[in-house]
C-alpha cells in the first residue's frame, strides 16, 4: 500500500471467511443496517431547520438495501434448513478524484 500522501487507491477487506448463517446474518444486516441509517440521516440533514421544503425525498436507495436485507434473510433461512454454511468475501476500494 501506498503512503496516505501519494495515495491514489486503497483496497480495505472488509468481510473475509466462512459463517454459519447465523453470524452470516448478523454481519451482513449490521453491513445494511449501517448504511441504510448513513442514507436516512443524510436525507434527514437535507431538510434540517427548513419549514418550507416539500420533504420529497429520493428513497431509491433506502429500498434497494431493505430490498437486499429481505433477499439476504430468505436466502440465509434457506441455507440454515439445508445446513450449510456460509463463505463471505467483501471489500472496499477506495480511490481518489480529482
Amino acid at each position: 500500500m501506498e503512503t496516505l500522501k501519494n495515495a491514489t487507491k486503497q483496497d480495505i477487506k472488509l468481510i473475509e471467511g466462512n459463517f454459519s448463517p447465523s453470524e452470516a446474518t448478523d454481519i451482513i444486516n449490521a453491513v445494511l443496517d449501517v448504511k441504510i441509517n448513513f442514507h436516512k440521516l443524510q436525507r434527514l440533514s437535507k431538510t434540517e431547520g427548513d419549514t418550507n421544503d416539500s420533504c420529497c425525498f429520493d428513497n431509491d436507495r433506502i429500498d434497494e438495501l431493505l430490498a437486499a436485507k429481505e433477499q439476504v434473510k430468505k436466502l440465509f433461512n434457506s441455507i440454515r434448513e439445508n445446513g450449510g454454511k456460509i463463505s463471505i468475501n467483501s471489500s472496499i476500494t477506495i480511490n481518489t478524484e480529482q
